[in-house]
């Protein structure tokens, strides 16, 4: 992953989450576990830890034969859209929502800004839009990581954070 812009804005603009996931428009697989925030407070952290236990507990029931790939997004789905007041339609507005999943405040993210992965294909780093705060590589496209900390514009970006990346 690189980390193109602050991330503080995660927790001004949204004061009432205990901890983040990203999400995109896809029915199969609408959650992507590559990019988690949790807010730094003793509530934050056990009401995150305790959502991420009951991932991992289903994953390690209903999911492990995906353990090499797509297992955590499996599990995480299913802990979101078995919980009887979500609605998965919110996975088709490009805008960020919060739910209460168990005791826990989830802030559900656009991928495109906060877990944004290069298209496949040679060279497709350079369409990154302009909004990107994350990208993360995976699989194949992780041979663009080197072009990524290359790139002009990149490189400018992460040097303009200075030091307080996460304020």
């Amino acid at each position: 992953m690189t980390i193109l812009d602050k991330l503080g804005e995660i927790f001004t603009n949204h004061p009432n989450f205990d901890l983040a996931l990203t999400f995109r428009n896809n029915k199969e697989q609408p959650l992507i576990s590559g990019f988690i925030a949790v807010r730094s407070t003793a509530k934050g952290i056990s009401r995150a830890k305790a959502f991420l236990l009951e991932v991992l507990n289903v994953y390690s029931s209903k999911f492990m034969k995906a353990s090499r790939m797509l297992g955590d997004q499996l599990a995480f789905a299913w802990v979101v859209q078995s919980h009887p007041l979500f609605d998965v339609r919110r996975f088709t507005r490009r805008e960020a929502f919060v739910v209460k999943i168990g005791s826990a405040l989830v802030l559900f993210l656009l991928c495109s800004s906060y877990n944004w992965t290069p298209p496949e294909g040679a060279g497709q780093f350079h369409g990154m839009p302009l909004n990107v705060k994350v990208v993360h590589f995976k699989e194949s496209r992780k041979r663009l990581m080197l072009e990524s900390w290359n790139s002009e514009s990149t490189v400018c970006r992460v040097m303009a954070m200075h030091q307080d990346i996460f304020l």
